[in-house]
């Protein structure tokens, strides 16, 4: 059994996705912390929560990878996810939290995210494992 998937990365910080993903929450953490304190639950608490969600699934689906199926269930959840954050940042935008640069920038970034999700998702053999099952020396 490979020790590696076909793509060659050994860990999820490689993958383009997480680390944009990554860097959008962070981005958002920042705006958020800024926000009327009105909106620490309604709003701040429930995009930080979905922008982070987004990354933390990813490693799963990483820790998933001799399972095809599970990874891409796990990628399906960051990508919903980043569609969350998407709406959220609607908000903030309609809300006049956020600049409209700003949300333009997010929204592209998380879009490519989402994007790259589906293309893994598309090609779990190209992420995963070869087998589920460890080959056994007997």
């Amino acid at each position: 059994m490979r020790d590696r998937p076909a793509s060659g990365l050994i860990d999820y910080r490689q993958l383009r996705v997480y680390r944009d993903a990554f860097d959008a929450a962070n981005v958002i953490f920042r705006l958020a912390d800024g926000w009327p304190p009105a909106e620490r639950y309604m709003l701040s608490q429930q995009i930080i929560r979905s922008s982070r969600s987004v990354g933390a699934n990813i490693g799963e689906a990483w820790f998933k990878k001799k399972y095809p199926k599970h990874f891409v269930a796990k990628l399906n959840d960051a990508g919903s996810e980043a569609m969350e954050t998407l709406v959220w940042l609607e908000f903030a935008l309609k809300h006049e939290y956020v600049s409209e640069a700003t949300y333009s920038e997010l929204t592209r970034q998380l879009r490519g995210v989402t994007a790259g999700l589906i293309k893994m998702s598309n090609q779990p053999e190209k992420w995963c494992f070869p087998s589920s099952r460890p080959e056994t020396t007997d």
